[in-house]
């Protein structure tokens, strides 16, 4: 199988078990799907949505956010990780978007990346999630399945290099959804430790299986 053939049955395997697919982050706003992905980094999907009903009630846009200081967000993400970074990030980002945005959040990469708090996985969710675009953000679900399912070469050992060959490969219709594809299909399925090969639908064309039944379970690489 070369890798367009690769591509073109991995792809649709998840055009037909996940037709509809979507973040699991919960959020009303786009300023809060920014928030969310910002406090996500390192941290589960499920812890955020624990923390951030609150939060959002009592900072629910830019301009209110903004009015706080970093002290009195972090009393409301305490439980996530690296809380107290996470905490100044927000108040900074917060400023800066009534500051120069009007309390928007822009859709324009540079402009994102300019955020406190925001690099180029988050703003690539972003562009995604909330205006459409076809970008690619690869976390380490995203990094982990790419590289077992073999639909990147082991020289792409950097997430930017991940995102360039995914994007090379994917039809731009189908890169929003692939993202989410690749990453739950890692949070659930080909999980870090112990993926389960037995109950995955493409574990017949899966490079890493064949690794793994030759030299045992523990030769599957991250």
């Amino acid at each position: 199988m070369n890798k367009k053939e690769r591509y073109a049955y991995i792809l649709d395997y998840f055009r037909q078990e996940m037709p509809e697919v979507q973040t699991e982050l919960e959020f009303g706003s786009v300023f809060q799907l920014l928030v969310a992905v910002i406090l996500s980094a390192q941290c589960t999907d499920k812890r955020i949505n624990q923390v951030t009903p609150e939060l959002f009630r009592r900072f629910p846009d830019a301009h209110a956010m903004a009015q706080a200081d970093a002290d009195e967000i972090f009393e409301y993400i305490r439980s996530v990780s690296y809380p107290n970074a996470k905490a100044a990030h927000l108040s900074q980002m917060a400023r800066m978007l009534v500051e120069r945005h009007h309390g928007e959040v822009p859709s324009d990469m540079r402009q994102l990346l300019d955020l406190p708090g925001v690099g180029r996985k988050t703003a690539n969710v972003i562009q995604s999630v909330a205006f459409g675009k076809s970008t690619m953000a690869v976390d380490t679900h995203v990094f982990r399945v790419s590289h077992r399912l073999g639909l990147v070469a082991k020289k792409a050992d950097t997430p930017y290099h991940v995102e360039k060959e995914l994007v090379k490969n994917i039809p731009a219709e189908d890169i929003p959804r692939a993202h989410h594809w690749l990453l739950l299909h890692g949070r659930y399925v080909c999980t870090s430790r112990r993926p389960h090969c037995e109950r995955c639908g493409l574990s017949g064309v899966c490079p890493s299986v064949c690794l793994s039944s030759t030299h045992g379970e523990n030769s599957i690489q991250p």
